[in-house]
Parts: C-alpha cells; structure tokens; sequence
C-alpha cells in the first residue's frame, strides 16, 4: 500500500497521520511501548484489589465496623471517579505523557502515606487520593494504545498489556498472603503492601518518561511537524529491519481540534455514550464485585483470615490466564460476541463458586471466575478504546470509565448487606443479572469496532 494517494493532475496527497500508523506492521517500538503500558497496569490492579484483599485484617487490626470497612473499599474507587474524570481531560488537553506523569506520582504519593495510617480515617483519606492519581491509568492506557498501534493488531497488543497488567492480582493476592501474618522490620505486613505499590509506581514513573507523545494526538492537535517526525522514525525502523518498504515521507496536515465533555452525546455517538455508560456501570458489578469481595464470601464460608488469603490468592491466578487466552482470539471474534460469551461464562462460574462447599471446589470456581472475567475484561478494554475519535478519545473513555469507578465505589454499599442477609447464592445472583443486562445491551446496541481505524 502506498503512503501517497493519486490526486487531481498527477499530484499527491499525503496519507493522514492515523492511515500511516495503521498501515504499518508491528515493530519492537510497538512491543515497548506495550510492555511499558502494561506495567504500569500492574500497578493499577495491585491497587484495585489490594483493599478488598486485606479488608479482613484491617477489620482487626483497626477495629472497623461495619461503615468503616466499606468507607475503606469504596474510598479509592471514589478517588477513581474523579480521577478518570480529571485525566481523561488532561490527556486531551496537554498530552497523553503529560496526564501519564501526573497519575502515577499522585497515586505514588499517596499510596506511600497510607502505609503510614494511624487510624481509619487517615486510611480512608489516603485510599481517596491514591484513586485520584491511578483513576484514570487504564483509560489513559487504553487510549494510548488505541493511538499508536495498527488496526489489526490492535486488540492483540492491548490484551498483551493486560495479560502483563493482571498479574498484579495474584501478586498482591500471594503478596498479602506472605506478609499479613509477619511483621517485617517491626512493620504490620499489610503496611509493606502500600509501600510496595507505591515503589512499583515510582519505578513505572520513571520508565514512562522514556514513551513518545501520541502521533494521532499531536495531529489532532495541530502539531504536524511533530507527528511527523515521530511517525518517520517508526516508518524507518520497520524499513530498515525489512518490515516495511523505504517510501519517501510526505508532510501531513491535520487541523486542529479541541476536547469538549459533550462533544460525546453529539449526534452520530449519543447511542454509544448510551451503550457505554450502561456497560461500564454494570460490568463493574461481576468483575469487582467479585475481586473486592472474595475474601469476604470465603469468610462467610466459615474460613479464617489466612486461609482466605489463600483461596483468594490461587483463585486469583485466573485473571492473567484469561488475558493470555484472550490474546489469539481478540482480533478474530467480533469484539461485541466475545464481550457476550465471556460475561455468561462469568455467569456460570459464579453461582459455582456460590456453591462450593469445598476448598478444592471453592478453589476451582474461583480460578474459573477470573479467568473468564479477564477474557471479558481484555476485550472490554479494548471495545471501549475504539469508539471516539483522537481529539476526545481521553475525555470521552474517562466520563465512562469514571462511571464504573463510581459504580464500584458503590458495590461495597449494595453487595455487602445482601451477602450479609441472604448469602453468597443471592449476591451471584444479582450479579448474573447485571452481566445478563450487559450481554444483551452489547449485541443489540454495540457497535463493531473489530479492525476499524479509530480515527
């Protein structure tokens, strides 16, 4: 395919900035800037399930009750909501490593003090404003992602990012069950969880600084000059190690634009938004709803703090298996039939799990939760990341994202009584319900995006 089009008169005209980033083929700048993303998704579900993991020993150690407790998993979520809300527009506004560096040192920061909490409420506080800093990290990721990879490898490549992002949950699952009961250096171990996610994010930080701008973005914005020169460099790469024929490079123009919040219910993406918000309010439900309260639902089963930890810890494993298994299927299913069939898997896992009477049952219904809810999460992530153009693609993935952070702030709230008052079978049960309404908005609203430029 050649980077120039025939024009009027024997002229050419130069490809736009997104025809040349989807025409070309996978690169090692591809693969690292992948693995850079993906790290720092690590980091982002460390963070989402690290208090609903430890939320039993918190209970003793602090003596929470009741509120307390689901003050705790709800706060970062909180912070979250406003997060994705902040971010997604700085990442528009001023760049995609701008809002990048501002996230991750916020969240840092903050993580770092709520090692060093006294009391509930300082823990609470700190939980919040660690959510402001890493709300916005898998929209960001996402956007980013969507930006500088080719159409049809893109789903691949952002499912790749989570394989390596959702290893964060075993790892802060195995890393809670390890240090809960020790004290090292003279530190409760749950204390050394926070300073391990905020390490881990300065390290990330760091890494980060070294990610080129988003060509598509700069062309947005009227910076051609820039895009450019960064889309040359990669064009060069590929053509020097044989992946893509040497081409001379014409200049492109893009005019500038501007992000607004209400540019997303503008006729042509109102039913979009539509289908996008109600995605993200409910699929939250099953995914969270069962990350943050698994070790709640073991204890209801009549199983101490650390053995909890452990099931919670093997179940766990699930989530970067199910990313893996989405790799080689995410650009070959239409996007909307996998985002189905995964969630009535997460169906049928779940009431299992609900059931299990055993700890090998309880064990095995747990790891097939996650891995199915992770094959759902992979493409979900990827699905949302096509839906808008460059100019509001943060903004935009940001107000629904904040959404499902809003939603999960809540879950704690709505969850905990029924699984308090009526068991596990009933918690499941609604969360079937809500992944049923998820499946079906999808397939009978969504929009196919499998392969399509984003621009």
């Amino acid at each position: 395919m050649s980077q120039t089009t025939a024009a009027a008169g024997g002229l050419t005209a130069p490809a736009p900035i997104g025809a040349r980033l989807d025409r070309l083929p996978i690169t090692p700048l591809h693969r690292r800037l992948t693995a850079v993303i993906g790290v720092g998704l690590f980091f982002d579900t460390f963070e989402n399930n690290l208090s609903g993991t430890i939320g039993k020993v918190l209970q003793s150690d602090f003596g929470f009750g009741a509120t307390s407790l689901k003050l705790v998993l709800a706060s970062a979520f909180l912070g979250q909501f406003l997060g994705s809300l902040t971010l997604g527009r700085i990442a528009d506004r001023f760049g995609r490593r701008r809002a990048f560096q501002v996230n991750l040192a916020v969240y840092s920061v903050c993580s770092l003090l709520g090692a060093l909490a006294p009391n509930a409420a300082w823990l609470i506080v700190t939980r919040f404003l660690a959510g402001l800093g890493i709300g916005a990290e898998q929209a960001l990721s996402d956007c980013y992602l969507a930006d500088v990879l080719p159409a049809s490898r893109r789903g691949r490549f952002i499912a790749r990012a989570y394989t390596l992002a959702f290893c964060g949950v075993p790892a802060v699952g195995f890393a809670a069950l390890w240090l809960v009961p020790r004290t090292p250096l003279g530190v409760a171990g749950w204390r050394w969880l926070f300073v391990l996610g905020a390490l881990g994010s300065a390290v990330v930080w760091l890494l980060r600084r070294g990610l080129i701008e988003s060509p598509r973005w700069l062309a947005a914005q009227g910076r051609a000059a820039e895009a450019e020169r960064l889309v040359a460099r990669m064009e060069a790469e590929a053509a020097g190690r044989g992946l893509l024929p040497a081409q001379p490079v014409p200049r492109s123009q893009s005019p500038a634009q501007r992000a607004r919040l209400l540019d997303v219910v503008r006729p042509g993406l109102r039913r979009r938004t539509l289908v996008l918000w109600l995605f993200c309010v409910l699929s939250v439900v099953g995914y969270y709803g069962f990350g943050t309260l698994a070790p709640q639902i073991v204890a209801a089963k009549g199983y101490g703090v650390v053995a909890g930890l452990g099931f919670t810890a093997l179940s766990f494993l699930g989530y970067p298996v199910g990313s893996a298994l989405a790799q080689p299927v995410v650009d070959r299913i239409e996007r909307r039939t996998l985002i189905a069939l995964s969630a009535a898997a997460m169906v049928g896992a779940g009431l299992g799990f609900a059931c299990a009477g055993s700890a090998a049952l309880i064990v095995t219904c747990g790891f097939a939760y996650t891995l199915v809810s992770n094959v759902f999460s992979s493409v979900s992530h990827v699905y949302l990341s096509e839906q808008y153009p460059t100019a509001i693609r943060a903004t935009a993935a940001g107000a629904a994202y904040s959404l499902s952070k809003l939603s999960a702030a809540a879950l704690p709230f709505v969850l905990l009584p029924v699984l308090d008052a009526h068991g596990a079978g009933a918690l499941f049960t609604v969360i079937a319900a809500a992944m049923a309404v998820v499946a079906l908005t999808v397939l009978t609203l969504g929009e196919r995006t499998t392969g399509t430029p984003v621009d």
